[in-house]
């Protein structure tokens, strides 16, 4: 009998994530400069880098295209700065009243919050997508199998999804839509340009090393180059590790705050 109430409870708390994504979604489809200047400022970093750049780091290392390089590491920033949505989105509702209206029917909290971070992991994997189109068009080029670089796409999405929770928890303690969107990028801009996705990290000063090669976005850039043009994964497992650590510290973090804001 518990068993079947259990299955009973986790049956509803689906269906309730399942009318939360739809209604972001169709929030998508209402708005759709959301998605448009979403994915156009990627391509402007896509754009910008591969041309200001693409000719010295080129030139520092002979034989070897700047697009191929910088590809993995705009797909990452790209999943990273999209998550910075997820917590203004969420205190958007808030200031208007709609998780009031949620809290009156009989649905799991968990949902609205679950369904928030898979919406904008759906949008995510819409921008990567068409990074990665764009990034052939420029004269990107995967060289290890369509298996590895569905696994490079896999473990992007993954992590992004995983830090979606974390500024989530970030907009529950926050609570205004500017600030936290300027306290996200003071943790995801060192993440990203102290990283490996536009130059080598052996270009760096040797105290940036230390923290550029063992932070997980370098690691994360590093496993889908690998998966992308072939080399070691090693470092895959890695990431997915991070990521389940991240989901596991921020989603109960992410509920528990929830609950004691609404």
């Amino acid at each position: 009998m518990e068993s079947s109430t259990m299955m009973k409870s986790f049956r509803m708390t689906l269906s309730d994530i399942g009318a939360i994504v739809r209604r972001n979604i169709m929030r998508f489809r209402r708005t759709p400069e959301i998605i448009v200047f979403s994915s156009i400022q990627p391509i402007m970093f896509l754009l910008l880098f591969n041309y200001v750049f693409g000719g010295a780091i080129s030139a520092a290392t002979p034989g070897a295209k700047y697009i191929n390089f910088l590809l993995p590491g705009i797909m990452a920033q790209t999943a990273l700065f999209s998550t910075l949505q997820t917590p203004i989105a969420l205190i958007e509702d808030l200031d208007k009243g709609a998780i009031d209206r949620f809290r009156s029917l009989p649905m799991s909290r968990a949902a609205v919050l679950a369904g928030r971070t898979f919406a904008d992991s759906m949008r995510m994997t819409f921008i990567v997508l068409i990074m990665l189109v764009f990034g052939t068009i420029l004269g990107f080029r995967y060289q290890a199998g369509g298996g590895k670089l569905m696994a490079a796409l896999g473990i992007v999405l993954l992590f992004g999804y995983a830090f979606s929770w974390l500024t989530a928890t970030l907009g529950m303690f926050i609570r205004n839509s500017e600030a936290v969107q300027t306290a996200g990028f003071l943790f995801v801009f060192p993440l990203t340009f102290a990283s490996s996705a536009f130059v080598p990290v052996d270009t760096m000063p040797n105290w940036l090393q230390v923290f550029s090669r063992n932070q997980p976005v370098t690691q994360l850039i590093n496993s889908v180059r690998s998966l992308m043009l072939g080399g070691p994964t090693d470092q895959v497992w890695i990431i997915i590790t991070w990521s389940l650590v991240i989901m596991a510290v921020f989603i109960p973090l992410a509920i528990w705050k929830f609950g004691k804001t609404v």
